[in-house]
């Protein structure tokens, strides 16, 4: 016969050989003894703990042909030598129907699975449909199922096996027993794996075979598989396989735990260059930085968990309650209470939630090696922060501020490793004041925040107990101040309000509101220093070339809006930034070196040197500039169009005037003409 794999060479024949799920046994066993038989079950949990198995059982218990209570079965349990239980065991039964819900899973395959049901079963006295990971059966299929579920013929039993009992509709739940397994706890498959190697001749230490359950995850399943391949890759010793904790480890591709205990009691020694030294070795080593966060979360849970639990640096009090918690070997539990002594409950926690976070981020980044070590680095980060509570048991409390509080035992065993953070707040002398109330940190920031900027009554402020000095106030260094030169310009002072100019017209003229001039305020001269006097202070007046730029600007941008598709190229010019340097008209515009040839395209220029011409520059040289865009507050304002409203109105003389004198800007203007 051809080799079986562990899983399926030992797989349970009885109820009592399954392991880790005695509240579904017993309450079958209980069942079948007094003729409880329901028409649907549903078994539902971990992967590889034994649902298939137990409809199974189920199965030939039903179906034997040896009544319970008789010599051949005195139990519930099958009798495994009648032919319907050999037929079942061997998986060739014809009233016993398996199917692969996962890939039958259509409308098609239940209606066909509906129609066969009608009829009787052809030797044995239930037909029974075992229908593997349900929860895969389209709801289409679910609904035609449900009248067969809720009134099923008496020789059909539906048993549904799924590890998703969510994605069954409640309807089909509600018509069937749910069964929900339970995970294989470690002591179980311990001495499952025990056994199985003794009767396969394998010469496994205990620490091999801890491993092993471990690595199962609470699947027995997933144990049987990776202990078989582990058998596979062990060397011979006189015929014997031998099984190492170490040779499983490589297999795995995990490393011993040990390495993070080291790494936790460099963390509590606050020695950065040894933690970042020991994933330097397990990195170069060829291991991936996601398993080592996968397997280092795994060990702070156990951490975590002893703490909780109490369990002592030697391993006491593992057992009981905490041994279910940590459903790892003695070994390992004795070195998660050993390094959980050397943390706080809240560090271990920080702790893990810090890993956690990088193992999630491991997922998705590029450098994992980077975000690896940078987690660990946090780990130390942490183990140098105070809690709020003990810095403010510094401070003085009530009438009794005269003897501070003394800090507690692990606040001075944390200030005593050399973190600056903690030095700095410890070392700063407290002065004992008796104050009532007590000294709040908030009182202050309260007040302060409460009559801040207003022009209410301000109350009385009482002095507040004096906050702990942190370092001592560093003078001020006197600072050289040159004199003024004695060359002084005598400068008006500008009016204090920008004044904007207001014309009103008849119609049909355009009208532009504004307010009157204001009377001109004779300024007393201030003195400055002559160095301090600006290009821009010393004339104020706009040069001809600017003028005239600004001018020729007008001219392209109108002939451009003018002109048919060439919106886009006006916009940009009108944007941009029109100077005369010499013989050349350049134009500085706001466009990238990529976008200036799209935007303003050879058309568009063409239409630009002609409205040039016609005013006058055809002489000068026409030069494009690209450049960095500007924020939309720099932006100067767009010619208006010939014609137009807004036209008329900074044509008019008085306007202009107005913005020579104050640099005004008109943006609202009205049109009150008739018919417009």
């Amino acid at each position: 016969m051809a080799y079986q794999v562990l899983a399926r060479k030992y797989r349970p024949q009885r109820f009592a050989d399954v392991a880790g799920q005695d509240h579904v046994t017993v309450t079958l066993m209980n069942a079948l003894t007094q003729g409880r038989i329901a028409h649907g079950y549903i078994f539902s949990g971990h992967r590889g703990i034994g649902k298939t198995t137990i409809a199974r059982i189920l199965a030939m218990a039903l179906n034997c042909r040896n009544a319970i209570g008789s010599a051949q079965r005195p139990t519930a349990e099958p009798c495994e030598v009648c032919e319907s239980c050999t037929e079942i065991r061997n998986g060739n039964a014809v009233d016993v129907i398996e199917i692969d819900a996962a890939t039958n899973r259509g409308i098609d395959e239940i209606r066909e699975l509906r129609d066969a049901a009608r009829y009787q079963p052809a030797r044995d006295k239930y037909k029974i449909y075992i229908l593997d990971e349900a929860h895969q059966i389209t709801d289409a299929a679910f609904n035609a199922l449900l009248k067969t579920l809720e009134e099923p013929p008496e020789h059909i039993i539906f048993m549904m096996a799924t590890t998703q009992p969510e994605d069954i509709p409640q309807t089909v739940r509600s018509r069937c027993q749910h069964f929900s397994f339970h995970a294989v706890k470690l002591v179980d498959i311990l001495g499952e794996l025990r056994g199985i190697a003794q009767r396969e001749g394998v010469d496994a230490d205990e620490a091999a075979l801890s491993l092993l359950a471990e690595a199962g995850d609470g699947s027995m399943r997933d144990a049987l598989s990776i202990m078989d391949q582990a058998i596979a890759s062990a060397p011979v010793q006189d015929g014997r396989p031998v099984l190492d904790a170490s040779q499983i480890r490589e297999l795995m591709g995990t490393v011993p735990n040990a390495v993070f205990e080291k790494i936790l009691e460099a963390v509590d020694g606050n020695r950065s260059a040894e933690v970042i030294t020991v994933a330097n070795q397990l990195l170069d080593a060829g291991n991936s930085p996601a398993q080592l966060a996968r397997q280092f979360v795994r060990y702070l849970r156990n951490c975590v968990i002893a703490k909780i639990a109490g369990i002592g640096s030697d391993g006491a009090d593992a057992n009981g309650v905490s041994g279910e918690l940590l459903q790892i070997s003695a070994d390992e539990q004795r070195r998660a209470g050993r390094s959980a002594a050397l943390f706080g409950e809240e560090e271990l926690t920080r702790f893990l939630q810090v890993m956690l976070r990088t193992f999630d981020e491991l997922g998705y980044r590029q450098e994992q090696r980077f975000h690896f070590e940078l987690g660990l680095l946090k780990l130390v980060h942490l183990r140098r922060l105070l809690p709020v509570e003990e810095v403010l048991s510094q401070f003085p409390v009530g009438g009794n501020a005269a003897q501070p509080r003394t800090p507690s035992t692990s606040a001075q065993a944390r200030v005593a490793a050399p973190s600056p953070v903690a030095n700095r707040v410890m070392s700063a002398p407290v002065a004992p004041v008796n104050v009532k109330p007590a000294f709040s940190p908030f009182e202050v920031d309260k007040s302060r925040k409460r009559f801040e900027g207003g022009d209410a009554e301000k109350p009385v402020v009482a002095t507040p107990a004096p906050v702990p000095v942190v370092a001592k106030p560093v003078e001020p260094a006197p600072v050289a101040v040159k004199p003024l030169e004695p060359a002084v310009v005598s400068v008006a002072a500008p009016p204090a309000k920008e004044v904007v100019p207001s014309v009103k017209e008849v119609a049909p003229e355009p009208v532009v509101e504004a307010v009157p001039e204001p009377p001109k305020v004779e300024a007393a001269p201030v003195e400055i220093a002559a160095s301090a006097v600006t290009p821009e202070m010393a004339s104020s007046q706009p040069s001809e070339s600017s003028q005239e730029a600004a001018e020729l600007q007008r001219v392209a941008t109108e002939a451009l809006a003018n002109a048919k598709s060439q919106g886009s190229a006006a916009d940009a010019l009108a944007d941009a930034e029109w100077s005369i340097e010499g013989s050349e008209l350049r134009v500085q515009t706001e466009l990238s070196k990529t976008m200036l040839p799209m935007v303003v395209n050879p058309e568009a220029e063409k239409v630009v040197r002609a409205a040039l011409r016609e005013a006058g520059a055809g002489a000068l040289k026409l030069v494009l500039l690209p450049g960095a865009a500007k924020s939309a507050a720099a932006k100067k304002p767009r010619a208006a169009k010939s014609g137009s409203a807004q036209a008329k109105a900074m044509e008019h003389p008085v306007v202009q005037q107005a913005q020579k004198l104050f640099d005004a800007e008109i943006r609202n203007v009205i049109d009150l003409r008739e018919g417009d």
